[in-house]
């Protein structure tokens, strides 16, 4: 039989781009997203915004990806497969967000996930103060969702953040930068516990819904990529159909999941990754 005949052109996979840097590790970055997208029956696409060299001990040189290249691969991409949600990693120029900003625009890709990636494991600064004014002022209001942990957190509101009974106050704050939800992740906080806040607002900015997620914590030392594999599950259920919160708790599962299959494995001599293909989904096909 003539394969074109079983073709049905109304069918088609649940799409997700992922804007950010590799990961030669591929623990993290763009290389962890793919892996997450796959994992939850997704199909997943990139626009790499900056080449590194670096393993589990630490990053020891990064290229950085024009930006006419970067519009170019959206472009690419969305013109020709569709896109359903985005996860946006790290943007290392003010350049580089606003060609993001201005793609996003020009395709109407509304369903976004922001993962503000601003600061280094060791504490270190990995974008301008610049860079971050343009991304709070052009990428927030365009995205869905802003996951900050709370080194990000602190950055963005000049202060730091030292227990659990700050994160909803500052959770609250970051939304009046004009984001439409925020994610505020407690992890690095001490203590078994692990809080996270989601608050989203209305048009007017005023808070909508609040939720408290709370978990044990998990045990282990491959912790590397675990903002980047939350951000890219939560943009996975979303173009799987979920609303935002349900996104959020069902990508907090395969997270804590990940963690846990990963718990006990040596990879490399540093941080190691977590284990995202612990339970892979078939590739769900939305039928015509």
């Amino acid at each position: 039989m003539n394969a074109s005949l079983l073709l049905n052109a109304a069918n088609r996979y649940p799409r997700v781009l992922s804007i950010a840097g590799s990961d030669s590790s591929g623990g993290a970055g763009i290389q962890a997203d793919l892996k997450t997208f796959s994992a939850l029956g997704c199909y997943g696409m990139t626009a790499i915004t900056a080449l590194t060299a670096q393993n589990t001990q630490g990053v020891r040189a990064i290229h950085s990806v024009p930006p006419q290249m970067l519009r170019d691969q959206i472009d690419a991409v969305v013109e020709d497969i569709g896109v359903d949600a985005v996860k946006i990693g790290m943007l290392h120029s003010p350049e580089v967000v606003m060609t993001v900003a201005e793609a996003l625009d020009a395709h109407g890709l509304k369903q976004v996930v922001l993962d503000p990636v601003m600061v280094a494991a060791n504490g270190a600064k990995l974008i301008s103060d610049e860079a971050i004014s343009v991304l709070v002022n052009e990428l927030f209001p365009r995205a869905l969702v802003v996951t900050p942990n709370l080194d990000e957190a602190a950055l963005l509101l000049g202060r730091p953040l030292t227990g659990t009974d700050e994160l909803e106050q500052a959770a609250q704050e970051l939304l009046g930068q004009c984001a439409h939800a925020v994610l505020l992740k407690g992890g690095h906080l001490p203590g078994h516990d692990v809080l996270d806040i989601l608050v989203q607002a209305n048009a007017a900015g005023q808070v909508t819904e609040l939720h408290k997620l709370h978990s044990l914590r998990i045990s282990t030392h491959n912790l590397h990529g675990t903002g980047c594999t939350l951000s890219s599950a939560i943009a996975a259920y979303l173009a799987l159909g979920f609303s935002l919160p349900d996104a959020v708790q069902a990508a907090r599962i395969y997270v804590r999941s990940a963690l846990y299959a990963g718990s006990n494995v040596r990879t490399g001599a540093g941080i190691g990754p977590l284990n995202h293909g612990f339970a892979p989904q078939a590739m769900k096909v939305w039928e015509a």
